[in-house]
């Protein structure tokens, strides 16, 4: 501080850590995988239009890229919380302790240690912020133009995610924080000596493009947020005008009547009695569940209402806690299940209503699904045609768990139980409403693998007769037809939940997808006169395997069938 010479080198504003262009190069790094589906475990596989996607998020997010490229309206998350642990998600970026010592000068010249690997030093955070980021970076293609991303975070990472998606989604497109009351019983964080108690949670929200959001007003979004109720003149809130009677509290004089009704038994009124008695001239006290509150409406509010950076506090009473969301779950399971924070429905079901009722949601940490049975559930009540594409990581759930005991083994087995029956629960509640059989509580499994295709790493030298000879398919074994079929799909770009059947064509299974937009055959040797059947279909894109031909003239042959018969259609073989 004392020196006269200015320190040497360029500056400037930005936010950076140890990983970060490492995580940049992940998340444009290709695979080799893909999606296998997994009927078994779906539900009306052939029908429904949602997803359950089970792999790691960022090489699933990757695979997504092509089929469901601007999109997705509404990206919903709740990452994990840094807990200052080492993370389940393998990635490349990762540094272990002592490439990032060496990084970021975590030791002096002399191989002293600078400081404690604790929570206030940078490598506690920068893993964090390497995974965080990529997964963004990527989930922002899926978004349309007037699409949205909401992050549930905490205050440990929350200055760090708004620093990655100013940057990402850029400042401008920053609507600001819904604020959610995620708990009644405040948690004490060591400042409560000066009547600071941990209450809330912070959900994050990010336009794609700010100014293509239509239809979403803030103004009157936060009225629905600050006037949930309806009154005898409309909307307003009601307000509870108790508080406790007892020790420095207490107050004889606030124990007059309102409406006819004394305070509760240790309460008193909060409201002097001129106050009170010109709420009840103005009818603005009621009687709620047995409660006096007060009534506030719009009105009240002119010229007193301040915008704050967030739009509203999203009250508990309202959208309930994350206990309610914890409930929520161990009824529909039928058991404890031991997750420590759940998001409730009413919660979900109210940041899902701001973006209309037919739209993809997409959540790639989704957990024990709250957002699937959030989506099912709000189309049950207003009529919607939302659909859900769930990405989860089959964490293993720890052996002494309640949800290991009760039969899961992963997380995702809790994910895909929850929405069956919460699908089932919502059918059977609502069997007496016009239309709700047609409600889709279905989801398609599927499950990140390796390639369908073999590798072929063998050098010349290598090569022998016995070795061509299992060569001779290009497929791997224990790959099915609906493994190949959902490969062909990632790699035109298809979307993943179009409807789907199959047939049979003289003895030979023909898979078509989308109504016959997309035919295919993956039998072997198939015969001209089955060809010629799928070509009078016309479908914009028809598949074979290289195997499904006895020779390289029949191969030929199929292009000269569909040149007749279908010239518009694209034929691939595999």
């Amino acid at each position: 501080m004392l020196s006269s010479e200015v320190v040497e080198g360029d500056e400037s504003y930005e936010f950076t850590w140890v990983g970060k262009k490492a995580s940049i190069v992940e998340a444009n790094k290709p695979i080799r995988k893909t999606l296998r589906p997994c009927e078994e475990e779906s539900v009306n596989w052939n029908t429904t239009k949602n997803l359950y996607i089970e792999g790691d998020n960022l090489e699933v997010l990757k695979l997504l890229q092509e089929s469901y490229l601007g999109k997705v309206k509404m990206i919903y998350i709740d990452p994990p919380y840094n807990t200052g642990n080492d993370f389940i998600y393998n990635d490349d970026f990762k540094v272990n302790t002592e490439e990032y010592a060496k990084e970021s000068g975590e030791y002096s010249d002399s191989g002293n240690r600078m400081f404690r690997n604790t929570d206030s030093n940078g490598r506690f955070h920068s893993d964090w912020c390497s995974m965080i980021y990529s997964r963004i970076l990527i989930a922002r293609n899926l978004l349309t133009n007037d699409g949205i991303i909401m992050v549930s975070i905490d205050e440990r990472e929350y200055a760090n995610v708004r620093k990655i998606c100013d940057e990402i989604f850029g400042e401008k497109n920053y609507f600001g924080d819904i604020v959610w009351e995620a708990t009644t019983q405040p948690i004490n964080t060591g400042v409560a000596r000066f009547g600071l108690q941990k209450k809330t949670e912070s959900i994050l929200m990010y336009g794609k493009n700010k100014n293509e959001v239509m239809g979403f007003n803030l103004e009157e979004i936060e009225d629905r947020l600050l006037y949930p109720h309806i009154g005898r003149y409309g909307k307003c809130r009601f307000e509870i005008i108790e508080k406790s009677d007892s020790g420095g509290y207490s107050r004889p004089s606030m124990k007059f009547k309102i409406l006819g009704q004394y305070p509760r038994d240790g309460k008193r009124w909060q409201i002097g009695e001129e106050v009170a008695r010109k709420l009840e001239e103005d009818g603005k006290v009621e009687i709620i569940e047995g409660i006096i509150k007060k009534a506030v409406y719009p009105e009240d509010e002119v010229g007193r209402k301040q915008y704050k950076p967030f739009w509203s506090l999203l009250r508990a009473d309202v959208v309930g806690t994350a206990q309610n969301g914890k409930d929520e779950l161990n009824s529909i399971m039928g058991s404890p299940i031991g997750f420590d924070t759940v998001k409730s429905i009413s919660l979900m079901k109210k940041l899902l209503s701001y973006m209309g009722d037919n739209y993809i949601v997409l959540d790639f940490f989704s957990g024990s699904a709250t957002t699937a049975h959030a989506v099912m559930q709000l189309n049950a009540e207003d009529g919607g045609h939302r659909k859900f594409i769930m990405v989860q990581l089959p964490e293993a759930t720890d052996e002494k768990s309640e949800a290991y005991k009760a039969g899961y083994k992963n997380i995702c087995e809790i994910g895909k139980e929850r929405i069956r029956r919460a699908g089932k629960k919502i059918i059977e509640e609502n069997r007496d409403k016009e239309g709700i059989e047609n409600l889709d509580i279905g989801f398609r499994v599927l499950k990140l693998d390796e390639s369908n295709m073999t590798d072929v790493y063998y050098s010349p030298d290598e090569y022998s007769q016995d070795l061509l000879a299992r060569l001779e398919s290009n497929i791997k074994t224990g790959r099915n037809d609906l493994d190949l079929l959902f490969s062909c799909l990632l790699e035109w770009g298809l979307p993943l939940s179009l409807p789907y059947s199959s047939e049979r064509i003289e003895g030979y299974t023909v898979h078509n997808y989308n109504n016959g937009d997309f035919i295919a055959c993956f039998e072997e040797n198939i015969p001209d006169s089955v060809i010629k059947e799928i070509a009078k279909k016309q479908p914009l894109r028809a598949v074979f395997r290289d195997s499904s031909f006895a020779n390289s003239p029949a191969k030929i042959n199929v292009g000269e069938i569909f040149k007749l018969l279908a010239p518009d259609t694209r034929v691939k073989v595999i």
